[in-house]
């Protein structure tokens, strides 16, 4: 990929950032260069789930990262929005883009852009208002429900390179965004490969004949059912007072739930303790600590430690003894859905320490446990090694807008 660097004495200022002198401006209401059509829902006796009419968008709710999929349809569509229009949400959330698959109607949620085809490539005009999207965010009137009106989107400002140049950078990003496509369809296959056998695995086991009917379901004949609380020691975290300094900014990870994603393990926390910390709230907690959240919106999330880590009080830890944790973790995993159940219905959903120490487990012998460990480890890391190449591509991306869409980097077009 060959770029020319922008000479930055040469430039102008518009609303998204500097760009080169050469380039036009326009705005989205310039006639010669767009058609802005405002969405106007149609009758709502006339919406159906059975395909009668066109496809019906109402907002951006059925938005995906470039192409909606509408899951209702009208019989008398009002507005229409065509093939590769540009589709711009105009109430809240403001500012989201996405293009026109095939002809649909849209409702007052949206606006279609339409380029004129010898003077705007629609995948540039795609790019340059999600590029954007933030002007739309403050151009939105409302204290409590945002929106922007037709006059805001006609002023908004578009850089226009000339027509080749605006093909070349939409081929690019184009070509990053398959990318990340690609590497998320292998992520969402690997996930479910995953799951499958977790299904498989934790209650059928490895190479079994004879099975029982235990409280929990049917499991190997050999298998236990056993109580968390016999698998080691079960510990509610605490949090330091947080108006005293001298705990905070330490180098001791202080697990949240905010900091339990979709990896097995938790390597990074907003916030760390220090040694003060510690003594404060007891008990580091080891390497490969199972975590699992007990109150709050998340329950049901589970980790593992990276590091000897400290916890809040939202997350019950269990220090395994001579039980392999990382089956611990896959075995609650399995169930996480399920530990919701028993969160009652409180404003804040939670599962009390006794009740959780009491919810059982399907266990086999140690050998077993590190065989279904590692096959489902194995998958782990490939899920792992497939989220850090999305998040790369989706770094290059962010990196290529910013140059693109502003002329930091002129491509060769010629």
């Amino acid at each position: 990929m060959k770029y020319k660097r922008l000479n930055h004495e040469n430039c102008k200022q518009i609303p998204i950032g500097m760009i080169p002198k050469e380039w036009e401006v326009c705005s989205l209401g310039d006639e010669s260069i767009t058609d802005l059509i405002m969405g106007q829902s149609p009758p709502s006796a006339t919406y159906n789930d059975k395909e009668q009419g066109l496809p019906f968008l109402q907002g951006n709710a059925e938005f995906g990262e470039m192409y909606p999929s509408p899951i209702l349809s009208c019989s008398q569509p009002t507005k229409l929005s065509e093939r590769n229009d540009v589709l711009l949400s105009v109430r809240a959330p403001v500012g989201d883009v996405n293009i026109t698959p095939y002809r649909l109607c849209i409702g007052r949620g949206l606006a279609a852009i339409r380029p004129k085809k010898n003077k705007l490539n629609y995948l540039f005009l795609f790019y340059s208002l999600k590029f954007g999207s933030k002007i739309f965010e403050s151009l939105s009137m409302g204290s409590t429900f945002k929106a922007i009106r037709k006059e805001e989107v006609e002023k908004f400002q578009l850089p226009l390179p000339p027509l080749p140049e605006q093909q070349k950078i939409a081929e690019i990003l184009s070509t990053v965004d398959k990318a990340i496509e690609k590497a998320n369809e292998n992520i969402v296959k690997t996930d479910r490969l995953k799951k499958g056998l977790m299904q498989v695995l934790l209650t059928k086991g490895i190479g079994h004949k004879e099975f029982k009917e235990t409280e929990i379901g049917k499991i190997p004949k050999k298998w236990e059912v056993v109580r968390i609380e016999k698998l080691g020691d079960v510990i509610t975290g605490k949090t330091p007072p947080t108006s005293n300094s001298v705990y905070w900014n330490g180098n001791i990870p202080f697990i949240t739930p905010v900091d339990i994603h979709d990896t097995k393990f938790v390597y990074e926390t907003e916030r760390k303790i220090t040694t003060k910390g510690i003594q404060k709230v007891g008990k580091v907690l080891p390497k490969d600590t199972v975590l699992v959240v007990c109150i709050g919106s998340t329950i049901g999330k589970v980790a593992l430690t990276f590091k000897e880590s400290i916890t809040n009080q939202q997350i019950n830890a269990i220090i395994t003894n001579n039980i392999v944790s990382h089956y611990i973790y896959y075995a609650i995993s399995l169930i996480s859905a399920f530990l919701k159940s028993f969160s009652g219905t409180a404003a804040v959903p939670i599962i009390k320490k006794s009740l959780f120490e009491k919810l059982r487990l399907a266990l086999p012998a140690f050998p077993e446990q590190q065989k279904i460990s590692e096959i489902l480890s194995t998958v782990d890391k490939k899920l792992e090694l497939l989220r850090n190449k999305k998040e790369r591509f989706e770094r290059i991306k962010k990196s290529l807008m910013n140059d693109l869409l502003t002329g930091k980097r002129r491509v060769k077009y010629e």
